[in-house]
Formats: structure tokens, sequence, C-alpha cells
């Protein structure tokens, strides 16, 4: 009796251990350093663009989470998440879209594994360049900059951007700013 259920439980992780192990990133990588080995440059790019491209799906995917829900009075559509890679320097994005029911409407984006965020980024922390693109403003312990449609762009621990636009008046603009998650997004 003992021996069967040892039996069984080796025949259930020797089923299941396979399926655990498979990480499409990590067996991504495994390839382009075997293809690296054998010599072959190309195919050792291809997967390490396919792993870049996967951990950029993997961070969307968790920007996702850090999107607000609505507001009172507003309905949210289902968050999308979108990693691009080399293409335009790259870039994960996740974004939700709300509306009410006046037409008015909000999206929230976050935006990261980009080049392009690093260097707005230094435009936002000198005062005199985020003057000039705006209204400088706090979102939490963060600082933004506010366009003069109410527009909102914040950066995040120097590797993240939220941005809030949309047709609604500035206030509910802010309102969705400072509902995303900026202390996570900054841990991550």
């Amino acid at each position: 009796m003992q021996l069967g259920r040892i039996l069984c439980c080796g025949l259930l992780i020797a089923c299941v251990a396979p399926a655990c192990a498979a990480d499409d990133i990590v067996e991504a990588m495994e390839a382009a350093r075997k293809a690296y080995q054998a010599g072959d440059m190309t195919a050792a790019k291809q997967s390490l663009d396919l792993a870049s491209q996967l951990v950029g799906q993997k961070n969307a995917e968790s920007f996702v989470a850090l999107l607000p829900g609505p507001l009172p009075g507003w309905k949210a559509e289902q968050a999308q998440a979108n990693a691009v890679g080399q293409v335009g320097f790259g870039a994960s994005t996740a974004s939700r879209s709300y509306t009410n029911d006046k037409g008015d409407s909000v999206e929230v984006q976050i935006t990261g594994d980009s080049a392009l965020v690093a260097q707005f980024g230094a435009l936002v922390n000198n005062p005199a360049i985020a003057g000039a693109m705006g209204k400088i403003i706090k979102v939490g312990s963060q600082r933004a900059i506010q366009t003069r449609e109410g527009d909102i762009n914040i950066v995040v621990a120097n590797k993240f951007m939220v941005s809030v636009s949309g047709s609604a008046d500035a206030p509910t603009k802010l309102s969705y700013a400072q509902a995303v998650s900026l202390d996570k997004l900054a841990k991550m």
C-alpha cells in the first residue's frame, strides 16, 4: 500500500514537473544559448528577440493589475496589454478606457520597457522644461505634468510612464491618475 502511494506520487510529479518547468522565456533563452554555442548567430538573435518580447508581454500583463477600476458613475472597458519589440525602441503597455453616461472618456496607460520613458523622465525632472510642457503637479509622491487639456503624464522610477488622457475634465483625469497604484509600480 505504501509503495503504491509512493509510485503514484512519483508518477504525478514526473507528469507535472515538465509542465511547471516549461517556461516560454527560459526555453527561448536556452534555445538562444544553444544556437550561440553552435555558432548560429541568426538563430541565437531570433531566440533572444523572442525571449525579450515574451518578457515585455509579461511586464505588460503585470501593469494591468495596477490600472484603476472605474470611478463612481463610470464604466471601464477590458484592460489591454501589449508589448512591441525593438521597432521604435520597444515598449510594454497596459491601458484601460473609461466612459460615463454623458459621453466623457478617460484612458489610462502605463508604459515601460522603453528608452523613451527615461528620456521623457529627464524632461519631467527639469522644472524649467517641465513647466514649459504644462503645469507641474503632484500625484501622490510623484511629480507630474498636466497639460492645458488636463491630460496628465507621470514618470515613475524613471522607467515607467503613466498617461491619463481623454475628453473628461481635468479633475476627473486627476482622480484617475491618483487611482493608479503608483507605489506598486515604483517597486517593479
